[in-house]
C-alpha cells in the first residue's frame, strides 16, 4: 500500500472523541482497534523499509569505512515524511476501511 497517497494528516490533529465511538459504541474498543491496526501498519512499513535498504547494504570487514549512499538517504527521508502509523490507522478507521469483529458478541448471538 502506498501510504504517501493516504488522506491522513502528517501532523497531529484534534479530533472529537465521540466521533470515534460511533461504530463501536465504546471509545476504549475503538482505541484498541485503532492501536492494533497501527501496529500492523508499523510492521508493514518497517518491512518495506528494511527490504529497500537491504538492496544497498555493503558488507565490509573494516569498521572504519563509512559509506554514504545517496539512494539510502533518499529512501530514509521518504519514510520519515510519511504520516505516523497511528494517524494512518485513525484515518482508516474514520473512513470505515478497517475490518474488525468482536468474537464475544458473535458467540452471544448464536
Amino acid at each position: 500500500m502506498d501510504y504517501k497517497k493516504s488522506k491522513a494528516p502528517v501532523n497531529t490533529t484534534t479530533r472529537n472523541i465521540m466521533d470515534l465511538c460511533d461504530e463501536t459504541g465504546n471509545i476504549y474498543e475503538s482505541v484498541a482497534i485503532i492501536s492494533k491496526r497501527a501496529n500492523q501498519i508499523a510492521a508493514e512499513i518497517k518491512q518495506d523499509l528494511n527490504k529497500k535498504l537491504a538492496e544497498f547494504a555493503s558488507y565490509n570487514d573494516s569498521l572504519e569505512e563509512v559509506f554514504e549512499n545517496r539512494e539510502q538517504i533518499e529512501i530514509s527521508r521518504y519514510y520519515e515524511k510519511l504520516p505516523k502509523p497511528s494517524l494512518l490507522a485513525t484515518q482508516e478507521f474514520i473512513e470505515g476501511s478497517v475490518y474488525w469483529r468482536d468474537p464475544s458478541k458473535d458467540n452471544q448471538a448464536q
